[in-house]
């Protein structure tokens, strides 16, 4: 390098940062990212979680991962905490904070386990049942919106190749 390629541009002079940060993203020059999954992984759930909040279920005051929580007690009655946890790939200590806001809002109740004394089985309430049919259209129009720009055959291929990406 040179002198001048380490000299910083004069006070007032344009530079070659500068005159990037006017050029529109889709123009900018992504280098080795533009190959990377884990970039293309981020850049999807920072959308997601954008959409979740500004059209989806976030309105309702419910987060991802609480959602996701909520809907996998009600597919499954009864699972217990280490279960919902494994099957969503959540370690203990966040699952608990989840259950403990769901719980504060009485969409989930933890109930002695039949068979564990040490667990609690996991239920939906009828409050937890009533939410989710009421924000149903929200989650729907957030997974349209995710979706936009590919077919019901390229969403299916995704969730396959995602399903297949996390599996053991």
């Amino acid at each position: 390098m040179t002198d001048q390629e380490l000299t910083p541009p004069a006070a007032g002079s344009s530079s070659t940062a500068e005159t990037r940060d006017a050029v529109e993203p889709d123009t900018i020059d992504r280098g080795l990212l533009e190959g990377l999954l884990g970039y293309h992984l981020r850049r999807a759930e920072v959308f997601a979680f954008q959409s979740f909040g500004s059209t989806g279920p976030g309105h309702e005051g419910i987060s991802p991962g609480q959602l996701g929580v909520l809907l996998m007690v009600q597919a499954n009655p009864g699972i217990n905490q280490t279960g919902a946890g494994r099957a969503l790939g959540i370690d203990r200590s966040t699952l608990v904070s989840i259950i403990d806001a769901l719980e504060d809002r009485e969409l989930v109740e933890r109930t002695p386990s039949p068979t564990d004394r040490r667990s609690h089985a996991l239920i939906v309430t009828a409050k937890g049942e009533s939410f989710l049919k009421r924000i149903r259209p929200r989650l729907d129009a957030h997974e349209d919106e995710l979706v936009r720009h590919m077919t019901a055959a390229e969403r299916a291929t995704l969730i396959d190749l995602l399903r297949r990406m996390v599996s053991p």
